[in-house]
């Protein structure tokens, strides 16, 4: 096969992570790939670490009271939720598993956030007994929360109430105006069986303006149910920091460039369906940017508003929390030649990089890792592949793409697909053809000459 030129294929280099690049030069990953004997995940906590505290700091130097949550749902692996708990983060949780996995890992029941919409009773019945804080998304559940505390009468039952956005009137998540009206009222039928904290809801989208907006929404609500009796002291914003895989430049030029033609099979993707891989400001600056907004229609900022109100800030920014904050590897089993490229097959599946649950693909292109670092290197330049899965279906592909690798890809080279800890290590995991979930490798000590790894502690 000749050799393409790099101008025929776009490319989406990942900003670099050192802590990732430290793991790649200690010859790591080919001694886990033959302990482990297939793919997996390895992970990086201290950039967790440095992510939760950059947010912490970006609420003080704002003058805002806040309160991180770590979102369970991004990244399933228990060491996330252990520094969570030891930095004095809270967990979002939105499973009875998912609580109890938080409760287990040292997460105390005061900083739980229990989301997702028309929750399990044994999950309501958890988060009242231990006290966690729940987003009651509809009239029906406020009613069940109600009558747990009442029942109980361990403790009251500590809870927000989630607002419809104005601008997703169609959301599924959330109350409209009249039955916040209803809900606030059964709060205060409830008496001291219900603490109603304040307010909450779920924006999609990473628009800073239309989330300050609805925040500052959410400050107004708060005062007037302060003058009907009620604490409404704090209010949740959801997540919606984005995170910057990938420089400005190179954004641009992949979607400007990207045809069929650089894809296996032509498959074409709408420019919408990819995840921003780009954005202008991203995790702790992107918070920063958020409560510099001055909300419409308010002339303050938004930490001054928050500030003046005497507001709590709580946010679960999941995704932002894990930027750089661990990878993924997979052994190459199988090449085959085709027209100008080559399909590489690898030990794994798609179900591991999970963009392809929203019809996309995970963008940043993967590093080929030589196995046999003693065999010739074989020639240079760019040796176009796409990447397919162990399995039977055609549609099981790693990387449509036709990647710009080096050097032709070999039986036993590893690819490491770069920060992967947000979302796309096990939204969407299935033990397909019995394969075994890939393994999550904790690597905590990256400062010394080989760096020291461990099993994930997660309980299921």
């Amino acid at each position: 096969m000749e050799v393409a030129t790099a101008a025929s294929w776009p490319t989406l280099p990942a900003l670099p992570g050192a802590a990732t690049r430290r793991v790649v030069a200690s010859g790591l990953p080919a001694e886990l790939a033959h302990a482990l004997g297939g793919p997996f995940h390895f992970l990086l906590p201290d950039a967790f670490t440095a992510n939760l505290t950059a947010m912490q700091d970006a609420l003080t130097r704002a003058g805002v009271d806040g309160f991180v949550y770590y979102a369970k749902k991004a990244n399933k692996a228990a060491v996330f939720v252990e520094r969570a708990a030891a930095c004095g983060a809270g967990v979002d949780v939105a499973s009875a598993a998912e609580l109890r996995e938080a409760l287990g890992h040292g997460v105390r029941g005061e900083h739980l956030m229990v989301t997702g919409p028309a929750k399990d009773p044994a999950l309501l019945r958890l988060a009242v007994t231990h006290g966690a804080t729940i987003a009651v998304d509809a009239l029906d559940e406020l009613d069940r929360v109600i009558s747990l505390a009442l029942t109980g009468r361990v403790r009251p039952a500590r809870v927000l109430l989630r607002v419809l956005p104005d601008a997703q009137p169609h959301s599924r998540f959330g109350m409209d105006e009249s039955e916040l009206a209803t809900a606030l009222e059964r709060c205060l039928q409830a008496g001291d069986a219900i603490r109603m904290e304040g307010f909450s809801f779920h924006l999609s989208g990473y628009a800073l303006q239309p989330r300050a907006d609805l925040a500052a929404r959410l400050v107004g609500l708060c005062l007037t149910a302060r003058l009907q009796g009620l604490e409404a002291g704090r209010i949740s914003i959801g997540g919606g920091l984005p995170v910057s895989y990938t420089d400005a430049d190179s954004w641009h030029t992949f979607l400007t460039a990207q045809r069929p033609t650089h894809y296996h099979a032509r498959k074409t993707f709408r420019s919408g369906d990819f995840y921003p891989y780009h954005s202008p400001v991203a995790g702790a600056d992107a918070l920063a940017a958020l409560l510099a907004i001055h909300p419409r229609d308010t002339g303050s900022t938004l930490a001054d508003l928050i500030g003046d109100a005497g507001i709590e800030l709580l946010l679960e920014p999941g995704r932002a929390l894990l930027d750089q904050a661990g990878a993924t590897v997979f052994r190459v089993q199988g090449v085959k030649d085709r027209d100008g490229y080559r399909i590489v097959t690898v030990d794994g599946t798609s179900l591991s990089l999970s963009e392809q649950w929203f019809n996309s693909e995970y963008l940043p292109d993967p590093q080929l890792i030589r196995q046999d670092r003693a065999a010739p290197a074989g020639p240079s330049g760019v040796f176009p592949a796409s990447v397919g899965a162990a399995t039977c279906l055609e549609s099981d592909m790693l990387t449509w793409r036709k990647i710009a690798f080096p050097y032709p890809p070999r039986v036993g080279d590893l690819l490491l697909y770069p920060n992967t800890a947000g979302y796309q290590m096990d939204s969407n995991e299935s033990p397909f053809h019995d394969l075994p979930l890939p393994p999550k490798v904790v690597i905590d000590q990256i400062d010394r000459p080989r760096p020291r790894w461990r099993l994930d502690r997660h309980f299921t």
